[in-house]
């Protein structure tokens, strides 16, 4: 295959993380004989300084010339003024909004190895292996009206929570069809206690279960699966929520693993193909990314945990390229690498052999090029 990447890295240990996937999807190129083409471009706060713009009009040209979007992470001190009226994070959700990428999947497993780094206790997160599925173009961070004003009664702001039939439906029947392929438990969060949004998002879901008799729905109020998450988080397969909740609860998530640096995510603008073929070229293009932010007290000092974006660069090839076998090999490499006992700083809980960013990235790509991972069995969650 010849497929482009658009490669935009942005803020903080964004460029630091993307680049040690560049190096693992070249030897990937090299071992399957692919050839892939990267084209970079400015995004969040580095974008604003050069351009003004969180995302400019030429890197939003590079991303629909592209097959695929690597994404780094944006933002820092720097851009933190509420004051000020473009935000880093404008660019993320621009393009998100631009792409249409309705469906964010962010998978939760928990490494055998890495147990110890959780906080959470051994017997509570063993076997731990879920995803969840959040709405990414609706909401709150979408909704008008949105303002901050000052009147002669003092500082005002309004955020506006809208949902309408059409996105709550498409972005349930992606979660229900996940459900379907994976263990057939679908829990739908929501706050239909107190929220209109909630009583029709769980009325839309219902009526959709029908469709999938097969899979088990469970309604469940979003604190509630905010304890679930931390005291019993086995019970999930599948969880599906609005663009908040599932902000938040995936955010949460990153304590079973015991780092956000072990964390991919996939935003889609259709399910993901159920035949595992490439998806047909002129749509727009998925992004793909790790969840934790920019770590701005971390960068450019070569300890940053690059598994998450370099596991999201494993979803790329699996989701929008159709490449099982090569998805495959990433994630069997991370999963020797962490067998062996090789760490960066914020897995070792004192133990191990501790990396620096690129020097993960190295063996990460050595592996590759090198050894067979044809005998393992991978976890459900790389079955998606």
């Amino acid at each position: 295959m010849d497929l482009r990447i658009a490669v935009l890295g942005g803020d903080g240990i964004g460029p630091e993380v993307t680049a040690e996937s560049v190096k693992v999807l070249d030897a990937i190129g090299r071992r399957y004989g692919h050839e892939f083409t990267y084209i970079t471009g400015p995004v969040g706060g580095t974008a604003i300084d050069m351009t003004g713009s969180a995302l400019p009009a030429d890197t939003m040209n590079i991303v629909l010339g592209s097959d695929a979007v690597l994404f780094g992470a944006v933002g820092g001190p720097k851009w933190d003024n509420p004051e000020i009226p473009i935000r880093p994070e404008d660019g993320i959700l621009k393009l998100r909004k631009n792409l249409g990428l309705f469906a964010n999947l962010r998978p939760c497993k928990i490494y055998p190895q890495l147990i110890d780094s959780s906080p959470l206790k051994p017997e509570r997160i063993q076997d731990v292996d879920f995803i969840i599925v959040r709405e990414l173009t609706g909401g709150l961070y979408f909704g008008k009206p949105k303002r901050k004003w000052e009147n002669s009664r003092g500082r005002r702001a309004v955020d506006t929570l809208a949902y309408t039939e059409k996105e709550i439906e498409r972005v349930v029947r992606v979660a229900f069809e996940l459900a379907r392929r994976r263990r057939k438990v679908l829990h739908s969060v929501d706050k239909m206690n107190v929220m209109e949004t909630s009583r029709l998002w769980r009325e839309v879901t219902s009526e959709l279960s029908v469709e999938f008799h097969d899979v088990e729905l469970h309604h469940m109020l979003a604190d509630n699966a905010a304890i679930q998450i931390v005291t019993n988080p086995s019970v999930f397969d599948v969880i599906v929520t609005e663009n908040m909740f599932g902000d938040i609860l995936s955010d949460e998530s990153a304590v079973i693993g015991g780092s956000m640096g072990m964390l991919p995510s996939a935003s889609l603008a259709s399910a993901p193909p159920t035949d595992g073929k490439k998806r047909r070229r002129g749509g727009k293009p998925a992004l793909y990314e790790p969840i934790h932010g920019s770590a701005p007290d971390i960068a450019g000092r070569g300890i940053a945990n690059p598994m998450a974006s370099i596991l999201s660069a494993a979803m790329m090839l699996r989701w929008s390229f159709g490449l099982q076998e090569e998805a495959d090999a990433i994630e069997a490499s991370i999963d020797s690498a962490i067998s062996d006992g090789y760490r960066t700083v914020d897995i070792s809980s004192g133990g191990g052999n501790v990396m620096g960013t690129s020097q993960i990235g190295d063996m990460i790509a050595g592996r590759i090029r090198t050894v067979s991972y044809t005998h393992l069995t991978l976890p459900t969650s790389d079955l998606v």
